[in-house]
């Protein structure tokens, strides 16, 4: 069993590797300035860059991980500190069943309620980005608040805090680092998002970057997949140059999320 469990892992960690060397393969060739600072160029020709899709995926999880990082802490702590044993365990299965929830439904929820009779914006691509975003920052608060030692929220309470105080003056301080790991886990997961953005912000009028999130914003995974279907072999290096590009963004904040919760975990431990 052990031996299996050995190949099991090297198998699994070599589907990752053959995954970014495929990737590096093919896209290298790609990577170059004109990639980075060059907007998209327009329908038949060829050459350009995704300076756009760049600019436009920084807005977009921007705006959503200022909608979601905030409301999810903050249901994090409700449920963890506040809410009685029942409604957590409410809480916690309706975010379990959001979680669950493909994200083509979740962009298909968004352009009926956002999209539909209007048009496609930025800000309806963050909010379908900070739905999905949501269940994760919430569900990864509980889990980290749940690893505050009791010991310092009962010496803050028999000191004469009141519970308000106890949960920001000691909690939240103590709890920071894993916090902070979940919210960038978050923004890792929705930054190679496709589906939801194809309904809500896809439809692009012009090719020049644009940072008006009343407009639709193109973003790398939209760009990627539209990259992807073109006939060239100039489109499609260029779509696995941006797949590279998105592979290396979301691996900087995996490690650096694992580095921020390895922190969070030596510092809960050295206050038990």
């Amino acid at each position: 069993m052990e031996v299996l469990a050995t190949l099991a892992a090297v198998l699994a960690v070599a589907v990752l590797a053959a995954v970014i060397v495929s990737v590096f393969v093919k896209g290298i060739s790609a990577i170059n300035l004109d990639f980075f600072i060059h907007s998209e160029v327009p329908f038949g020709q060829t050459g350009g860059g995704i300076a756009n899709a760049i600019v436009g995926t920084l807005l977009l999880v921007a705006l959503a991980s200022a909608m979601a990082i905030p409301v999810g802490i903050l249901v994090g702590i409700h449920t963890s500190e506040f809410a009685q044993a029942r409604t957590a365990t409410v809480v916690r299965f309706a975010l379990d069943m959001l979680n669950g929830v493909p994200t083509i439904v979740t962009g298909v929820f968004v352009f009926g309620l956002l999209v539909a009779g209007h048009q496609q914006s930025g800000w309806a691509g963050a909010f379908a980005l900070a739905i999905v975003m949501l269940p994760i920052v919430a569900r990864s608060a509980q889990e980290v608040l749940a690893l505050v030692p009791e010991a310092l929220k009962e010496g803050a309470l028999a000191l004469g805090a009141p519970r308000w105080r106890t949960v920001l003056r000691v909690v939240l301080p103590t709890a920071a680092g894993g916090l902070i790991t979940g919210a960038l886990l978050a923004v890792a997961r929705v930054a190679g998002e496709t589906a939801p953005l194809l309904f809500t912000s896809s439809i692009i009028s012009s090719t020049g970057a644009s940072a008006n999130p009343g407009q639709a914003l193109t973003s790398i995974p939209v760009r990627i997949f539209e990259l992807s279907e073109g006939y060239s072999a100039t489109e499609r290096a260029q779509a696995w140059a941006a797949a590279l590009l998105l592979i290396f963004f979301v691996l900087a904040l995996n490690v650096l999320a694992r580095a921020l919760y390895g922190r969070a975990r030596t510092r809960a431990g050295t206050a038990r």
